[in-house]
């Protein structure tokens, strides 16, 4: 099936973590006016979405993915006045708006749930879901973990029975079988669509359908149940999303990615095929979470590119002509790439930044960029608890320690590695304080290397990670062969070089990637390999890559 040109095909989507990027009011807290005094420099960077992070209300338990009023703007984050001008200044100049939309779960202190607990008859009971526990009660209805350690389940004293919730217990799991349920959401999807925004990043979108509450599956070494054979990617999900498409998405001009944690590139072709009858495009995690795993999620080992290849090639082959990719390197939930995937070291961070920039650009799909991501921001590398916010990291802690699974030592490691906390940190502005960030105390500690790696400098260095940004985009923008070429694999058993060639009418692209710190053979480019359209070097040699180095040409 021939891809149908669209807007969002052809959009770079800029990831905003509204805590992080700039504070306007000086209390260490990004915020909505922070944003729109950014627009400017959103739009010369040449992203034409932008992806906001929760912004609604919510006690904050989970960094706004717990929400409490999906009507009402989070008071640290300004005024529903102050939403409304920041959509209208991104309209104005080009920038449309996603919304992240989390409806898996709310917050315990949402007006649904405050009835839904306070009897077993209350009207809002089956808004969530509610199971009695085993032996008298006294134990959870089955061994199910939280994706924020602990159990899956919460007992409520005063009705005497459990209520679900697989990430935090301030999180409740909606209970998507209720109908009402759903009205409400749509109803609420359709709210935000008539206030002009222009679409939804969808938080754990195969998370809704539950199966059966049987007891999971224990790993070895873990602690409690698998909750994912009962609660991902069901069947179930599929007829939530055509309803949620016919209700609301297909009345408007919008997009839609889904977060499907687990999915296949089959899946995914369900989810968003061609027909357009549930979303855009998902997120897979495959690719950022390659590599050995130490203790549950937990790691300091670096994945290697050969099985990063493999599984980017499987959805750039497996999506083909069937649906749309999605593509990034980072988002909240990740470390930074150039930490992860490529070096953070002085020597290399640059090239390797670029490097990675190149890999992900010369791929088919819609790419998304992190806030920072266009400055090459490297892991915070904390080195006490205490700095950490994340709850993931918090919870993991306290339970990985009183289980003896991991020292003190091992665990600081694991989360300098991998922990969330390393995409929050501030944005990295200018050399001021704080990084530019906040006139007051920022919510979490600024990253020290920010006078070396700031967006005011990087704007003044033609060599800079940002500039290289700029012309990659702009590449993308003005030739169609980077959005909608065939995507054709080479050098599959290369060690180092991850290669590939990509198609669209009588045109070839072909792109190299060096992802080690050596220079090793590649022959691609010798002889007659066209136009050099973007290098992140200035001389190259023949008959092999440099270290980090990477390359598309045009023939």
């Amino acid at each position: 099936m021939e891809q149908k040109h669209t807007w969002w095909k052809e959009a770079v989507v800029y990831q905003i973590y509204p805590r992080s990027f700039a504070d306007s009011n000086g209390d260490g807290v990004g915020d909505l006016n922070g944003i729109t005094a950014k627009l400017d420099y959103l739009a010369g960077l040449g992203v034409t979405v932008l992806w906001l992070c929760p912004v609604y209300a919510s006690p904050n338990d989970d960094n706004g993915y717990d929400i409490s009023d999906y009507r009402a703007i989070q008071p640290e984050f300004g005024t529903m006045a102050d939403f409304d001008r920041l959509l209208a200044q991104a309209h104005k100049r080009g920038l449309r708006v996603l919304m992240d939309l989390v409806v898996n779960h709310t917050s315990d202190e949402h007006r649904w749930f405050q009835a839904s607990r306070s009897s077993r008859d209350n009207p809002y009971r089956d808004y969530y879901i509610w199971k009695d526990g085993k032996e008298g009660g006294t134990q959870p209805p089955n061994n199910w973990g939280s994706c924020f350690s602990g159990s899956a389940w919460e007992k409520d004293e005063a009705t005497g029975q459990y209520y679900l919730h697989l990430f935090s217990k301030k999180q409740p799991d909606l209970n998507w079988e209720n109908p009402k349920v759903r009205e409400e959401i749509y109803d609420m999807m359709n709210w935000w669509c008539q206030k002009g925004i222009d679409g939804f990043r969808i938080d754990v979108a195969a998370f809704y359908a539950k199966s059966n509450f049987d007891d999971g599956r224990v790993a070895p070494g873990a602690l409690y149940g698998d909750f994912s054979a009962s609660c991902i990617n069901q069947p179930r999900i599929h007829d939530y999303f055509r309803e949620m498409n016919a209700r609301v998405l297909s009345h408007y001009d919008v997009m839609t990615v889904g977060e499907t944690g687990g999915v296949t590139p089959a899946q995914a072709v369900k989810y968003a095929g061609l027909d357009g009858g549930e979303l855009s495009m998902v997120f897979q995690f495959e690719h950022v979470d390659a590599g050995e795993r130490i203790v549950g999620k937990w790691t300091d080992r670096r994945p290697q590119m050969p099985e990063l290849r493999r599984i980017l090639n499987r959805w750039q082959l497996g999506l083909a002509d069937k649906a749309w990719n999605s593509l990034y390197w980072n988002n909240h939930d990740q470390p930074r790439v150039v930490s992860r995937f490529g070096s953070d070291a002085p020597l290399w961070r640059t090239l390797s930044a670029k490097m990675l920039a190149t890999c992900l650009y010369g791929m088919q799909g819609t790419p998304y960029l992190y806030q920072g991501e266009e400055l090459g921001m490297t892991n915070v590398y904390f080195e006490h608890i205490e700095d950490y916010r994340d709850i993931e990291v918090l919870r993991a802690w306290e339970e990985l320690r009183a289980a003896h699974k991991a020292t003190d030592e091992q665990l600081l490691r694991y989360f300098a590695a991998i922990g969330r906390d390393n995409a929050r940190t501030p944005m990295q502005w200018d050399t001021t304080a704080n990084a530019g960030f906040s006139a007051g105390t920022p919510w979490i500690a600024v990253n020290k290397n920010y006078l070396s790696i700031n967006a005011a400098d990087e704007e003044k260095d033609p060599d800079s990670v940002l500039n290289y940004y700029k012309k990659l985009i702009a590449l993308r923008r003005e030739n169609p062969i980077f959005v909608y070429g065939g995507f054709v694999p080479l050098l599959e058993g290369d060690a180092s070089v991850y290669a590939w060639q990509r198609r669209y009418e009588d045109r070839t692209l072909t792109v190299a990637c060096n992802f080690t710190p050596d220079t090793v053979p590649c022959t691609l480019f010798d002889g007659a390999a066209g136009e050099t359209l973007i290098s992140n070097y200035h001389s190259r040699a023949a008959g092999v890559l440099q270290p980090y180095e990477a390359r598309i040409t045009l023939m």
